[in-house]
Parts: C-alpha cells; sequence; structure tokens
C-alpha cells in the first residue's frame, strides 16, 4: 500500500531523512518509533506531498507520487486520512459540522441525508453518541480527539496515518485510543501508519514496527522480533515501557 525507495530528505545542509527505506502491507498496522527530531513527522508529511523527497521513490496504492504536481496530488490525499497530534478541531462549529466538513468538501454530490448518515455512523465508530450538537469546547480532550477521529474516518480513507496518537493523554484515555486505532482498522481493513514515541502502544496493538534514529532505519520486526532487539536505543524504549507499564 505504501513504499519508500532510498527516500531522502534535506534541509538545506541538514539531511533529516537518510534513504530510508520501507514497505506497509494493506490492512496492517506500522508502527514508526523515534525519539523526537528523528525525522518521524517528516517522514508522514512526505506520503502525503506536504513535503516532497529531496531523492528516492515513495509509492502509494501502486503509484510512484513524489514527482505528481499538487493538482495530481490531490486523488492520492482523498485515500489518506491524516490524524494529527492535536484534535484541530473548528472551535465555532458544532460537532456535527466539524465531522461533515471533510465530507462536504470532498463529495460535493452528497445529499443532506447522506451526511447526516455518515456523520453519525462515524461518530458511532469511535464510541460517541448524541454529541452533534455540542461545541468542541463542551467535550474533554479525550472525547475531542475521538472527534477528529470520526472526521477523519468519515471520508473512507484507504489509508490512516497518525502523529503521535496519544500524547498527552493520560493512560486510561491512551488504552481507548490505541484499541481505536486496533478496531477502526480492524472494521474498515485501512492500512495504519502510527508516529509514535510510544514503544507501549506499538507493542500492545501494532503488526510491525520501524524504530528511526537519526533519520536511519535502525530496526524492524513484529513486537516480538523487537523484543529480543540487541540495538541500545529499541532497549532503552523497552525498559522505558516495562517501567511506564509497572506504574
Amino acid at each position: 500500500m505504501i513504499e519508500f525507495k532510498s527516500v531522502v530528505k534535506k534541509f538545506g545542509e541538514r539531511t533529516i531523512l537518510k534513504g530510508v527505506s520501507f514497505a506497509v502491507k494493506e490492512g496492517e498496522i506500522l508502527f514508526i518509533l523515534g525519539t523526537s527530531g528523528t525525522g518521524k513527522s517528516v517522514l508522514l508529511k512526505n506520503i502525503v506531498g506536504l513535503l516532497r523527497p529531496t531523492s528516492g521513490e515513495i509509492w502509494i496504492d501502486g503509484e510512484e507520487v513524489s514527482q505528481l504536481t499538487e493538482e495530481q496530488y490531490f486523488p492520492v490525499r482523498k485515500k489518506c486520512g491524516m490524524v494529527f497530534q492535536h484534535p484541530a478541531l473548528f472551535d465555532s462549529l458544532t460537532i456535527f459540522e466539524n465531522v461533515a466538513f471533510g465530507l462536504r468538501r470532498h463529495y460535493p454530490e452528497m445529499n443532506e441525508d447522506e451526511i447526516i448518515q455518515k456523520v453519525r455512523k462515524s461518530l458511532l465508530l469511535v464510541g460517541l453518541k448524541e454529541v452533534e450538537e455540542k461545541m468542541p469546547a463542551q467535550l474533554s480532550y479525550g472525547m475531542q480527539k475521538r472527534v477528529s477521529l470520526a472526521r477523519t474516518v468519515a471520508i473512507d480513507p484507504r489509508i490512516l496515518l497518525f502523529d503521535e496518537p496519544t500524547t498527552g493523554l493520560d493512560p486510561v484515555t491512551t488504552n481507548a485510543v490505541n484499541q481505536l486505532i486496533k478496531n477502526l482498522s480492524n472494521e474498515l481493513k485501512t492500512t495504519s501508519l502510527v508516529v509514535s514515541h510510544d514503544m507501549q502502544c506499538a507493542l500492545d496493538i501494532a503488526d510491525r514496527v520501524i524504530v528511526l534514529d537519526q533519520g536511519n532505519i535502525i530496526e524492524q520486526g513484529t513486537p516480538e522480533d523487537l523484543k529480543k532487539s540487541q540495538h541500545p536505543l529499541v532497549k532503552d524504549f523497552l525498559m522505558e515501557a516495562l517501567n511506564a507499564h509497572s506504574h
């Protein structure tokens, strides 16, 4: 579904991605782990075309996309749903209008009844009901996160991209968001790419994990493979996950 072939991304003199190669199979949940500043978010932005690679190729759903024009990229973006670190809801719109926003934009042919059905279904998918008339400020942060997920899945993306989905959440909400990612992937058969520094989340729900450090992939495999890794950084991540878990 997604393939990076020797992707390099430079900003002036700084090289953020140093020839990264990996593939994500259809329907898979792939975690990209790394400390801050290792290029994880840059990698996501290259997928949706917000940034373009300096060299190398990016394939999405069988198409090489790194050289596409803005116009040509539009159908590619339609396949991708991006869930940002912060809910980024429109404060002045109701929850209903927030979730309907992408539908109105991407599917002008949809009538109001279809939009209502789709918004309700999307909110139910993330475990929310009877919130449509509320404003974002009336909901807890965790619920706002769910609304932003509902808004993303409403447009039926084939690929879901999550940028640090559990940052700033308490352990209970973190677990809930993880379960949500897992359930959505299974139910909607989407391919999910999760950028995170949370090893515990990765061990809980990932099919495979890639560990990025200083723009290079230093380890990749299943959660089981990672537990056996001898790489110092991976071991640090595992220790941290164990400690967090024991508290």
